[in-house]
């Protein structure tokens, strides 16, 4: 694995990092978030759990071979540590169809404290209920 910038900010400032490169689509920017232990998790709604840095990398690029996705994270409840931070959020994800929709997912973003600043250890995303299911690869915005 590449080495990857120093992140010393807030984990806050970390979780908008992660959603700002999420609306790029920028992968490489993405993936220099998350810690470098291969014991990390993503599971995007309605996926099956995704363990380790091939895999997640591999999720996100399918993706993003659709484009960016637009998600605004709301309703933060955080739980914070020295060494860790826990973010629950509604992340509001705009659909670009020709109804224009919108969608909420319930997010939960884990955050750790490495000697190389804040990283992302778990994202765990699931529909909100009244939401349909997602079927991440094939929608045209997912997340």
């Amino acid at each position: 694995m590449s080495a990857k910038k120093q992140f010393n900010g807030s984990a806050d400032e970390l979780e908008s990092a992660f959603y700002d490169a999420i609306s790029k689509a920028d992968l490489e920017g993405l993936m220099a978030l998350w810690a470098e232990d291969e014991e990390i998790v993503c599971v995007h709604p309605g996926a099956p759990r995704l363990v380790g840095h091939a895999a997640i990398r591999a999720s996100w690029e399918a993706i993003f071979e659709r484009g960016s996705v637009h998600i605004h994270p709301m309703q933060l409840h955080a739980m914070h540590n020295m060494f860790t931070a826990v973010h629950s959020v509604i992340e509001e994800v705009q659909r670009k169809t020709n109804k224009s929709q919108d969608m909420h997912i319930l997010a939960t973003n884990v955050y750790i404290k490495t000697p190389q600043g804040w990283r992302i250890a778990t994202h765990h995303a699931s529909a909100a209920a009244g939401d349909p299911p997602l079927d991440l690869f094939k929608a045209s915005v997912l997340h």
